[in-house]
């Protein structure tokens, strides 16, 4: 899958992927995956589907969903680099997220610090009981 905008594009095509954007934005700039281990960030692209932001062939932004294609989906790891920011570009790469056919019909979630405002503009909304909700702490 790809759209266009512009001079910029979405793609799913892992072969696309730059590696070495992902994980340095995500193990230095993001305040959810620091110190991520390399090998875990790997594991965990090789294992979602992704979506790269591109200007022309330069990575300039990132999504993964975590899917069973069927019930629930997980969108993890969105960021836009700071220098692309302030051009729609974040929203539109969680639109073509939220649009990509094979999530329709999909009930999504995800976990933000700040970003509410944008996630809701897609029907993200905060959990009702939300003491309903576990997690298991990785070993």
């Amino acid at each position: 899958m790809e759209w266009l905008q512009s001079e910029y594009r979405v793609s799913c095509d892992p072969a696309l992927l730059d590696l070495d954007v992902i994980y340095e934005y995500l193990t230095q700039r993001s305040y959810w995956a620091v110190n991520r281990p390399r090998a875990v960030v790997e594991k965990s692209i090789a294992n979602s589907l992704c979506f790269g932001l591109y200007q022309q062939d330069k990575q300039i932004g990132f999504a993964r969903v975590v899917s069973d294609f069927a019930t629930v989906f997980w969108l993890a790891d969105v960021f836009v680099l700071e220098e692309y920011r302030g051009r729609g570009l974040g929203v539109w790469l969680v639109e073509c997220v939220v649009n990509h056919p094979d999530l329709q019909g999909v009930r999504g979630i995800l976990a933000t610090r700040d970003a509410h405002s944008l996630y809701a503009r897609f029907g993200f909304e905060p959990l009702e009981n939300p003491q309903n909700v576990m997690r298991m702490p990785a070993n």
